[in-house]
């Protein structure tokens, strides 16, 4: 089993910067995937960013530029730096760790763009 717990979350007006961490523990394999995915309302959850445990990284088309993704394998934590913020960003966003085949998902964290 593997435990994910978020931070970072909150209100932001347009243009503005959040940086949202999720540290895992558990039983976690050196060899995995963390990242976050999001989930506005009436919409489906979307990746977000991603990155492997050897630093390789994929985003989605909409955040390139404008976010980065992170991870402290020591602390088995990955962080989600977000800039240049827009209501579109506006969702729930989750952390995700993926190894061997299993997923496990995070609680959630509100983020709101809105002036």
């Amino acid at each position: 089993q593997v435990q994910l717990v978020e931070s970072g979350g909150g209100l932001v007006q347009p243009g503005g910067s959040l940086r949202l961490s999720c540290a895992a523990s558990g039983s976690i394999f050196s060899n995995n995937i963390m990242g976050w995915y999001r989930q506005a309302p009436g919409k489906q959850r979307e990746l977000v960013a991603a990155i492997f445990s050897g630093g390789r990284t994929n985003y989605a088309d909409s955040v390139k530029g404008r976010f980065t993704i992170s991870r402290d394998n020591a602390k088995s934590t990955v962080y989600l730096q977000m800039n240049s913020l827009k209501p579109e960003d506006t969702a729930v966003y989750y952390c995700n760790y993926y190894a061997r085949s299993v997923a496990y998902w995070g609680q959630g964290t509100q983020v709101t763009v809105s002036s």
